[in-house]
This record gives C-alpha cells, structure tokens and sequence, in this order.
C-alpha cells in the first residue's frame, strides 16, 4: 500500500488553474485539519464547521483562477474566516452564540468597523495598513501570540501549550501587545 504525501502549494495551485478536481482533493489532504481549527474556534460547533470547510473548498475553486495566490494556506485561512464569520453572524440572528472569536474580538475593542461609508471604508483601509505595520513590528513569537489569538482565534490556553509557557505568561503578553497597539494608535490619531 503507497502512502499518500502532500503535495506543494504550487502544485495545488496549478490543479486549481488546470480545473482539475483533484485539487480539492489535495487541499483537503494538505489543510482540512488547520481550515477546520480555525472554524471550530469561530463556531464551536462541528457541522457548521464542515459546511464551512466545504463552501471555502467552493471559494478556493471559484477564485482560482484568476487569483494565483503566494501562500496557499493563507489564502485558504482569509476564505474560511469570511466563510465562518458569516455563519456566526447568521447563527447569531437566531440565537446568542459564544466563541472564541467572539471573545477574542472583544479584547481588543473591535477596532475595524462595518460601516459601509466611503470614509468610513478609507478610515478603515488606513487602520488596517497600521496594524499590519505594528504586527510586522512584533518579535516572531509575539506576531505568533496576536495572530493565533486575533486572526486564527486560538484559545490562550491552546497558544501557551504550542509555546510551551503558562496561560499566565500569554495573557501578559497579549497585554503587553494590546498596549503597544493602542499606544500605536493614539500616536497615528485613531484613540
């Protein structure tokens, strides 16, 4: 019996520009269990999960071509997060549903606004480009912290067991960060 082994994104990339269906396939070889990490810590619930995990393998497909995207993972992360937070928003119409995103968002304060104003837009898209630069600013394990924390929406005691630390010790951290930010802002005018 041959052992499947993954292949790289380049190649996956090519399927998806070949319209070959295997490249669904591959990429849920390569990123089911990471795609749906980042789900079920967004839901907490594992049929949304998988619907989820099925309609970014659907965004995937639709988007490639024409988008050739650099880092696959990435790419897959961006569609997933849309995917799951749209589920949560939906699922949240109907009833109260707590998560860790949830919960991770109200940390920092929310700072990015869902406004569809053409100010509001450009206000955005410029306190986006300053976090990008702060988080860019970050050493590699605090850049770890706040994107497993904001982005991804890790659990901190899932983020202090990868680093191999105490919760405690993240927690001071995301706080040492949050601050660093904060006072980023102020600095460029938005507290």
């Amino acid at each position: 019996m041959e052992l499947h082994t993954a292949m790289s994104d380049g190649e996956i990339i090519e399927l998806y520009w070949k319209r070959d269906e295997r490249a669904i396939r591959e990429t849920d070889f390569k990123y089911r269990k990471y795609l749906l990490t980042i789900a079920n810590n967004i839901l907490r619930d594992a049929c949304d999960s998988e619907e989820c995990l099925n309609d970014t393998y659907i965004g995937a497909w639709n988007t490639i071509p024409p988008a050739r995207p650099e880092v696959l993972q990435s790419f897959l992360c961006v569609i997933m997060r849309r995917v799951a937070i749209n589920r949560l928003r939906a699922n949240k119409r109907q009833k109260r549903v707590v998560s860790e995103f949830t919960v991770s968002l109200s940390d920092p304060e929310n700072f990015i606004t869902d406004d569809s104003d053409m100010e509001k837009a450009v206000q955005t898209k410029e306190l986006s480009g300053i976090i990008s630069d702060y988080v860019r600013s970050l050493s590699e394990r605090q850049m770890f912290i706040f994107v497993s924390r904001y982005y991804v929406a890790e659990p901190i005691a899932t983020i202090a067991k990868e680093l191999g630390c105490s919760v405690s010790t993240v927690k001071r951290e995301l706080e040492a960060i949050k601050k660093g930010l904060i006072k980023r802002l102020e600095k460029e005018g938005y507290l």
